[in-house]
This record gives structure tokens, C-alpha cells and sequence, in this order.
């Protein structure tokens, strides 16, 4: 038997690594389909609810500020066989509030999620209350759940006769599993034969890929493309593959999503984000500011003693003008990268803000490849 040589065989796994390099860069810089698109409907539904919380330390609202809290309080009280028409209510452990919570898709009944608790009233802080029974309403006016327990805050609030400390929200709290779902949304996945994938960032190239790659693995004719943000999926034909089964294979390949080239530039807080495919044209650029300062240095003039004279006080001014004549001007290469851009751009020790200005000028110019939005 012929013995092959220990180079050849060092020779013949490095070709075989260089190989499975474009492989896994491929895979570096790819994303799975579920992270991309949201399948119809399979969505959360918001629900909101009206309740009180009590065994407030004295931090809840005051009844006559808020009549809505005392009328609550009444009508509660009543249900309990208490009658408090007539009676003066001065109470502050009541306090009136919100709840909010997302029905997760496919909540089956007797599940629970958790709630938000937010003030209504004057209440200054939740910490210790606990709410009451609250039902928590659809669009549609039913109610899916009920939600009951102890508040938890993170935040607190401590004042005194000169100084008050508050840390965080303590007028919002949460309820960890507070909420028990008492219906149920009807949606039969495994019943369908077709469905739509909805690009979250519509792309007419990815929308494509996405369509190309779930052909590739599952069989032609199983998705199509139906416009920038919709793929359409149908069930295969043979009939021995379950709708559930089918998306659960789906989600799991790997695309490469295609981005547009998009600036975006947030005036107030000056924060810039550039996609990768920004491109720009060659152009010159050249970034100074006139500055003027003046400065004001007052002297005094004091007589010697004993003298028939007065203390008076001499202005002094220094003007000094900078006109950042060092600045040179810069010239950007055709089609540069996006590290190109900002490495040259910092070159020119430019900030945030001159760089929004320069940009702007350079999309003026008409040599920025790339749509610019100002949020």
C-alpha cells in the first residue's frame, strides 16, 4: 500500500480550511429567517384594565383631588355589602390605576402573564399595595384575563422637610405572572395550506432570497414572492409534512439580508448610524468655523495712601479671532467605504454635529449614494 507523505497531507487540509473559510464568513454575516419575518397571524394582542390598589402607606391619592379614585372605592365598597354614600372617605392608601399586559399568541386558558401597574391619580408611590381584582379588556371590549397581586416597584421616593429623593418611577410597578388568561384567541395553525411571511424591514431582495432558499430545501413552488414585505408559503404537496412542522424547518435557514444605503441622523441628540453600503462620490471638502472671543479682564487703580484720589476700576479687553486656518481641504476618493469615509472624516477632526452639516452638504452635492433621514 502506497503511504502518502506527511507534506501532502498538511498540504491537502489546508486547501480543505481555505475551502470552508467563504463557507463560514457566509454564515457569519447571515441571519435565520424567524429573525427576519413575522408569520401571519401569530402576534400579541395588547390589554388594558381599570383597578385600585390598596395598603398604600398613606402614598395613594387624595379623594378630593381625584374624584374618579373615590367614586371607585365607593362603588367597590358597595359590591362588599358596605354602603359609604353619605360617609366622608379621607383615605390615602387608595390609589386608581392602569393595567396593561400582551396576550402572547397561542395563550392557552388558565396560563398566566405577567401586568404593568401605572398611577391614574396623585398617588406618590405603589411600594406595598396590592391590586384588586382587575379585568383586562381586548379591542373588542371582551375580557381575556383577570389580574390580581402584590405590586413590585424599583423605584422609591423618600422626602423630608428640606430635601426630597426619588429614585426611579415608584408610581410604576409590575406583577409577575399577575394575570390568569381566561380566554383564548381561536387561530388554528395546522389548519391552514397557506400563509404569509412579513419582512420586517421590506426588501425586494431579500423578500427574493427568502423565497429562493425556502424553495431550495423545501421543494419548488412552496413560496413565492408577493411584494418587497410579503413572502407567500404554501403546505407541500405531498401532505405528509404538518404546517407547524414545515414553518418550524423554515425559520431555522439562513439568508443574507440586503440592506439599502441609509443615513440616519438624530438632530437633538447628534448620534449618526450609516449602513454599510453608503458609497460616496469624489468631492472635496473643507470644515472650519470663525471664532471670536472676547474676553473681559478688569484692572483697578488704587490712589497711594494718604492721597486726595479715588479707587477706580480700568477695563481691559483681549479680542482674539480664530479662523481654523490650519483646516486644509480634503479630498474623498470615488466609491469609497464606509470606514473610509469616517476614518477621513476624523482625520479632519470633525465632530457630530459638523459632521450632520457635512453630510447634508455632500447629499446636496449629489455625491452620497444614499437616502439621508433626519429622525
Amino acid at each position: 500500500m502506497r503511504k502518502t507523505p506527511i507534506l501532502a497531507v498538511f498540504a491537502i487540509l489546508l486547501a480543505a480550511a481555505a475551502a470552508l473559510l467563504p463557507t463560514s464568513a457566509n454564515a457569519a454575516g447571515s441571519s435565520r429567517i424567524k429573525d427576519l419575518v413575522d408569520i401571519e397571524g401569530v402576534r400579541e394582542n395588547q390589554l388594558v384594565g381599570y383597578g385600585l390598589v390598596v395598603g398604600l402607606n398613606g402614598t395613594g391619592d387624595s379623594l378630593n383631588n381625584a374624584p374618579f379614585t373615590r367614586q371607585s372605592l365607593q362603588a367597590m365598597l358597595e359590591r362588599l355589602g358596605v354602603n359609604t354614600r353619605d360617609a366622608t372617605l379621607r383615605t390615602k392608601n387608595v390609589a386608581a390605576v392602569m393595567v396593561t399586559a400582551n396576550l402572547p399568541p397561542f395563550g392557552t386558558q388558565g396560563s398566566r402573564i405577567d401586568v404593568t401597574i401605572s398611577a391614574l391619580g396623585d398617588a406618590e408611590s405603589l411600594q406595598g399595595g396590592t391590586l384588586l381584582v382587575t379585568p383586562l379588556i381586548g379591542a373588542d371590549g371582551e375580557v381575556y384575563a383577570v389580574a390580581q397581586g402584590a405590586v413590585a416597584i424599583a423605584g422609591f421616593s423618600a422626602e423630608g422637610q428640606a430635601a426630597t429623593l426619588t429614585r426611579g418611577v415608584p408610581t410604576v410597578g409590575r406583577i409577575s405572572n399577575g394575570a390568569t388568561i381566561e380566554r383564548e384567541i381561536s387561530f388554528s395553525l395546522e389548519q391552514m395550506d397557506t400563509l404569509r411571511l412579513s419582512l420586517r424591514n421590506p426588501d425586494l431582495t431579500t423578500a427574493r432570497r427568502i423565497a429562493t432558499t425556502i424553495n431550495d430545501f423545501v421543494g419548488p413552488g412552496t413560496a413565492d414572492l408577493v411584494d418587497p414585505g410579503t413572502v407567500r408559503v404554501r403546505t407541500p404537496a405531498d401532505g405528509k409534512t404538518s404546517f407547524v412542522e414545515l414553518l418550524t424547518d423554515i425559520e431555522q435557514l439562513r439568508i443574507e439580508p440586503d440592506l439599502p444605503a441609509k443615513v440616519v441622523i438624530d438632530e437633538q441628540s447628534g448620534i449618526i448610524v450609516m449602513g454599510r453600503d453608503v458609497r460616496v462620490s469624489t468631492v472635496a471638502i473643507a470644515q472650519g468655523n470663525l471664532t471670536v472671543s472676547v474676553t473681559e479682564t478688569p484692572i483697578v487703580d488704587q490712589p497711594a495712601p494718604f492721597s486726595d484720589g479715588q479707587t477706580v476700576a480700568i477695563p481691559r479687553t483681549q479680542v482674539g479671532v480664530d479662523d481654523q486656518s490650519e483646516n486644509r481641504l480634503a479630498i474623498v476618493s470615488n466609491g469609497i467605504s464606509l470606514q473610509d469615509l469616517v476614518d477621513g472624516l476624523n482625520a479632519l477632526g470633525v465632530g457630530p454635529r459638523d459632521l450632520i452639516a457635512i453630510l447634508q452638504a455632500i447629499k446636496a452635492a449629489g455625491a452620497l449614494q444614499a437616502e439621508i433621514e433626519v429622525m
